[in-house]
């Protein structure tokens, strides 16, 4: 669900950077007094983990369409909302400029879309509310995918709104929301599946590891450590391995703009900020659509899924101690 630069004008374009910017802001603020450096660990692997899943699209039958992971819900199950919203922007940020998925210009957009419902709302308005009482499988397996499926209608709508906002196409806005919401309410309840296949792992590795779970470290089968190695060995064999199977249909966005147009593409107006973000990206994506520069060599997919996740957890882990992130609970002196 990576907006195009196509579709979002420079006005709306900078609306949505400033809310992105300041749910950010707010966000590096209250990650900045949490007291947990176990956290560290978590957030790098599992933005590497959600980089590394965003790579394979999974079909949706009988629609000719596809859909991937988003990873809002599954981030703020472990990290909370204001750690996973970060871990989200990393994400998104080495994906747009390393990779050239989703445009420059719509980045402020899709990081609003993409990360801040799942987070925040998804957090907020279902994760809590249902664990409040005590967790257990089945109350996993139902706040991940009915977490999951608003979450990205939400997301999917906004996109929706952005579109028709900015006025730069043609896409008509109630047939774009009548083809966008039921084939993200298709690919949420996947993405709700895979979520709480990851979570009840989680909760039966190592319980406290889940925000809002009440559990001894004696709880879980595995250790701290193994289980975050064992995310990270699955995040490097997805991104290296699975993704040379992802769907090759066009994700919900693209597919609907297809059904709409005739074209999974719209083409941009390629001058002012489109022209200059257009050039920023061709600068910096090293690995344009996952893959060696002028190459179809499936060599250069698992390179980018590989050396995508690396990065991705190297930026999330580095940040936390570049912005002093879990600080350590000072200890009063007992003599």
């Amino acid at each position: 669900m990576h907006m195009a630069d196509a579709l979002i004008s420079p006005a709306i374009a900078g609306t949505m950077y400033a809310c992105s910017t300041a749910a950010a802001t707010y966000s590096i603020k209250k990650v900045r007094l949490e007291t947990d450096p176990k956290k560290i660990p978590v957030m790098g692997v599992m933005g590497a983990f959600v980089f590394a899943t965003q790579m394979i699209n999974f079909t949706i039958p009988g629609t000719g369409s596809s859909g991937h992971l988003c990873g809002g819900m599954l981030l703020t199950a472990l990290l909370g909302p204001y750690a996973s919203f970060l871990t989200m922007i990393g994400v998104l940020l080495i994906q747009c400029l390393l990779f050239a998925d989703g445009g420059l210009l719509a980045l402020g957009g899709n990081i609003w879309n993409m990360a801040f419902y799942g987070c925040f709302l998804g957090y907020f308005l279902i994760w809590r509310p249902i664990m409040k009482k005590g967790a257990g499988k089945g109350k996993i397996i139902a706040a991940s995918i009915l977490g999951s499926m608003v979450t990205l209608q939400m997301g999917a709508f906004s996109v929706t709104l952005e579109t028709f906002f900015s006025g730069i196409t043609e896409l008509p806005f109630s047939v774009f929301v009548g083809t966008m919401q039921p084939i993200h309410l298709a690919i949420g309840f996947v993405e709700g599946l895979i979520t709480a296949a990851v979570l009840v792992f989680v909760y039966e590795s190592r319980p406290e590891l889940l925000m809002d779970v009440n559990a001894k470290q004696s709880d879980g089968r595995f250790s701290f450590k193994h289980t975050v190695a064992i995310l990270c060995v699955l995040a490097l064999l997805i991104g290296g391995g699975f993704s040379l199977f992802a769907s090759s249909h066009p994700d919900g966005l693209e597919w609907s703009i297809e059904r709409i147009t005739g074209s999974a593409e719209i083409e941009s107006a390629g001058t002012g900020p489109y022209e200059a973000a257009e050039q920023v990206q061709e600068s910096t994506s090293l690995l344009p659509d996952y893959a060696f520069k002028n190459s179809d060599s499936l060599l250069g997919t698992s390179f980018s899924g590989i050396a995508g996740s690396l990065i991705v957890l190297a930026v999330c882990a580095g940040g936390c101690y570049l912005f002093k992130f879990f600080r350590k609970p000072k200890t009063k002196d007992a003599r």
